[in-house]
């Protein structure tokens, strides 16, 4: 990987990550969008979308809502993709420890939201006297504090995301068995991460009946097939 195109994979992440909250919100932090992409980037599409869709079961239940915490899988869906098309593997091996990756380094990002909240908070009750007198500049000065604390976030994540899966694909060696098992345990994950994600936002015991019963159908018509 040593004509990896740092750069354009480094602003995708960032975009996505910016994407989440700050602009746009235009599903470009989504994992399937951003690993399509980020694949694209790579010359291998294909595994870009494999693993977004693996990644997109566990972030299906993200709603980037309030204050609520939840991680961020832009800039890690970047830095897993990059990991398995870097790799040279078939992505039934590849996926697992990719996923893996992506998954840490979202849990990463949501810690950095919170930091990048505090950032927020501080400037708010520095300036909240003049804020509360209508001041125009000083809510334009506090949306420009906020973005660009956001985007130092982002690229920091960038950053990490791609050191780290740069790191993995030099000193760390999965032979076909372990990528294979890692790749089932992640799937397995990602389903009962899908499942339990229907069923709490379904909300009344009916609708998780509906709910039940279609995944059962959907199942079922898979295994006919």
């Amino acid at each position: 990987m040593s004509d990896l195109p740092i750069v354009p994979l480094a602003a995708w992440a960032i975009i996505t990550g910016l994407d989440l909250a700050s602009i746009l919100q235009g599903l470009l932090n989504r994992p399937l969008v951003a690993g399509a992409v980020a694949g694209g980037i790579l010359g291998d599409p294909q595994s870009g979308l494999v693993v977004g869709a693996a990644l997109e079961l566990f972030a299906l239940d993200v709603l980037p809502v309030g204050s609520s915490r939840y991680p961020d899988y832009g800039a890690a869906t970047v830095a897993a993709v990059v990991y398995a098309v870097g790799s040279g593997q078939p992505w039934a091996m590849a996926l697992g420890p990719a996923v893996l990756l992506g998954l840490v380094l979202g849990q990463l990002g949501g810690l950095a939201i919170v930091v990048h909240r505090r950032v927020n908070a501080r400037a708010l009750a520095r300036w909240a006297e003049a804020l509360d007198r209508g001041d125009p500049g000083v809510a334009a000065r506090l949306h420009l504090i906020g973005l660009g604390s956001d985007a130092s976030r982002c690229a920091v994540l960038a950053a990490a995301g791609l050191g780290a899966s740069l790191l993995l694909l030099r000193f760390l060696r999965v032979d076909a068995a372990t990528g294979e098992a890692l790749t089932i345990v992640a799937l397995a994950g990602g389903f009962v991460a899908l499942v339990g994600g229907a069923m709490r936002r379904a909300g009344t015991p009916r609708r998780m009946i509906w709910v039940g019963g279609g995944m059962a159908l959907g199942l079922l018509s898979l295994w006919l097939r």
